[in-house]
């Protein structure tokens, strides 16, 4: 604990000596927000925004391609005269989904790069551990590429938003999916050892009652080997097993099943259940998907017919090298709308303090399925899911969209239409 403390005092020696340094060299550098004030990456022909996400490394599969689908939605809008007038550049660093070095690149990105905001730094324990400094820094940390509760803080860290539906929400809405449909049988659950997996479970077991969940079993990013875990769902005879996992152990899980001819029913969180990223990782083995129950809140990547989908393959095959066109493709290029949607609403003379206020102020529409909560009180995000299905390898969603909150609420059906996408691809300012 006395080692830990002396890191943490050096480390916040260290950010105030970077930012006494960093304010006196935005002194004179010549950003503004347009108007007069300096504003930390804004000029008035530029906004430099900037993420962290693990390009390589455990985690890599599939979320390496969120950011540069991102960044080739806003390579789109400045080919269409950008936001305002200013073109956006969006800085992509390397974190490895390891949190030492999300706080390396994150630093960077903040002091050297001096960002005007972070956007969609991906992962609850990588982005956990830069929340103070973004917040000491006074940086918009906005649509958090996780689904962790910690980012819904308003008092604490008002300058946080998250995106993805809240693990403790898509919890609920699994386990009502098992509680009508799967009732009876033997459900367990394997998470990351950390808040992903911990809120996930939380969720599921609001549905389904505290200690129904026959066994419980973690895995962590740095050890490959879910055998032990597996094996041990085996022993105790579960029939449904939850996986709140990220792609790489989704793949790991139920290919280290099928080699212990072990074959539940898999419920799989959001994050870890795009089909082609696990179809990749898998291999010949992907007929071991088959079944697959997952959830999504965004369009399915493989609906052709779907207006967002037409758009999001234009701008792939146009500012993306039209690179393989999965769930995170869509992800991504859906969290690129939003920020331009965001910045459209901060209005010309952009500041730090505008983008927030406009994203408190919500309202923003987009190709979500479930309702999109931002307000003064809520830094959530999606607040609700659809459940999907593999049948004959295409994934497909089946049922209602659901939503409910992170407490005890029901789960709700929710009805309202998605928005169709304006005709040119670009939001309009509100």
């Amino acid at each position: 604990m006395m080692q830990r403390s002396i890191v943490r005092r050096g480390l916040v020696i260290a950010t105030s000596l970077s930012l006494l340094v960093t304010t006196a060299a935005c002194s004179d550098d010549g950003d503004s927000g347009g108007g007069g004030a300096p504003v930390p990456g804004v000029t008035d022909t530029e906004i430099v925004l900037g993420t962290h996400m693990p390009l390589t490394g455990p985690a890599a599969a599939g979320y390496s391609s969120i950011a540069p689908a991102t960044k080739a939605y806003f390579d789109y809008v400045n080919a269409n005269g950008g936001v305002h007038g200013r073109k956006i550049t969006y800085k992509i660093m390397d974190d490895g989904y390891n949190p030492a070095n999300t706080q390396q690149v994150v630093r960077q990105l903040v002091l050297q790069d001096k960002v005007f905001a972070v956007v969609n730094g991906l992962g609850t324990p990588t982005h956990t551990g830069v929340l103070d400094f973004l917040k000491t820094n006074r940086v918009p940390d906005l649509f958090v590429a996780s689904g962790s509760r910690s980012w819904d803080q308003p008092e604490k860290y008002p300058s946080t938003f998250g995106y993805n539906t809240d693990y403790t929400v898509e919890g609920k809405i699994l386990a009502n999916y098992i509680k009508t449909n799967l009732a009876g049988q033997k459900v367990c659950f394997l998470g990351q050892d950390d808040d992903f997996g911990r809120d996930s479970l939380a969720g599921v077991e609001k549905i389904l009652g505290a200690g129904t969940v026959a066994a419980k079993q973690t895995y962590v990013t740095s050890n490959t080997n879910v055998a032990p875990q597996i094996g041990a769902f085996k022993a105790a005879g579960c029939q449904v097993v939850v996986l709140a996992t990220v792609p790489g152990f989704t793949a790991l899980s139920i290919g280290t099943a099928a080699r212990l001819a072990f074959k539940p029913q898999w419920i799989v969180s959001n994050v870890g259940a795009d089909y082609d990223t696990l179809a990749k990782s898998l291999g010949a083995a992907a007929p071991l998907l088959e079944g697959v129950v997952g959830s999504n809140y965004m369009p399915m990547d493989n609906d052709a017919a779907n207006p967002w989908i037409q758009l999001f393959t234009k701008v792939n095959k146009e500012h993306n090298g039209d690179a393989p066109f999965d769930g995170n493709t869509v992800y991504g290029m859906s969290v690129g709308y939003l920020t331009v949607q965001a910045l459209l609403a901060a209005g010309k003379d952009l500041t730090r303090e505008s983008l927030l206020a406009a994203v408190e102020k919500g309202g923003f529409q987009g190709p979500g399925l479930a309702p999109l909560r931002f307000s003064k009180t809520d830094h959530s995000g999606y607040g609700g899911a659809r459940l999907s299905k593999v049948t004959g390898g295409v994934q497909s969603y089946f049922g209602a969209t659901y939503e409910t909150d992170e407490a005890d609420g029901p789960v709700n059906e929710y009805t309202v239409a998605p928005a169709a996408p304006p005709a040119n691809g670009i939001p309009t300012a509100s």
